[in-house]
């Protein structure tokens, strides 16, 4: 294996991982509660779920090849390609509004009955799945352009090493910015909504694109 291979999958784990940071940062901006050790439980399960997603996505078409051939293999991986981008949209895309709509409904509460958000381990395991999903399309992509099935464990390995990496820079940042804001939850919510609502985007534009 080439050094430019090498590189070649260290571009694609970073591609991969910034809507892992992008959520990390979010969950670092909202959230209360948040200590080291949960910053690293946050970047761990990122980064496993993101390694994960394209391990499903590579062996499901090698299964579906396996049973119906290379064909059926293939078409299967274009329809779950555009499956699972449309899903990532549409879950980024409610998560993120809803967000954004309950920080402005609270700015027009008073003091006492504003309701910070705790930190969830339920919803990060949520954010975890939201993130890595479409990355799914990616394993369907590798397994068209890998030579041998070996291959793939180490790009999921970077995948993993370099979104734990990010999501831990995300968590620290959005606890950095938080403290910035003085602690102004409406405020984190929005900025945090909307870095949802364009991750939501931007997964649509990449794929089509070809960003």
């Amino acid at each position: 294996m080439t050094y430019q291979i090498i590189i070649q999958i260290i571009l694609l784990g970073i591609g991969l991982s910034m809507d892992a940071f992008s959520v990390a940062l979010v969950d670092g901006l909202v959230m209360r509660g948040i200590n080291l050790r949960r910053s690293f439980f946050i970047a761990f399960l990122f980064g496993f779920m993101q390694a994960l997603m394209p391990l499903i996505g590579f062996y499901l078409v090698e299964a579906v090849e396996q049973i119906a051939g290379g064909v059926a293999g293939a078409q299967a991986g274009i329809i779950t390609s555009k499956v699972v981008v449309w899903i990532a949209f549409a879950l980024l895309l409610f998560v993120g509004g809803k967000m954004l709509i309950e920080a402005i409904i609270s700015l027009r509460k008073p003091p006492e009955e504003k309701i910070e958000k705790d930190f969830s381990y339920k919803e990060i395991f949520i954010y975890s799945i939201l993130t890595a999903i479409d990355a799914l399309a990616a394993g369907v992509t590798l397994h068209t352009g890998l030579s041998n099935n070996t291959t793939i464990w180490l790009h999921v390995s970077i995948i993993l090493v370099l979104t734990f990496i990010l999501s831990l820079i995300g968590v620290l940042l959005g606890k950095q910015i938080i403290k910035f804001l003085k602690g102004k939850y409406e405020i984190s919510s929005i900025i945090g909504g909307c870095i949802l609502i364009l991750l939501a985007v931007w997964v649509i534009v990449s794929h089509y694109v070809g960003f």
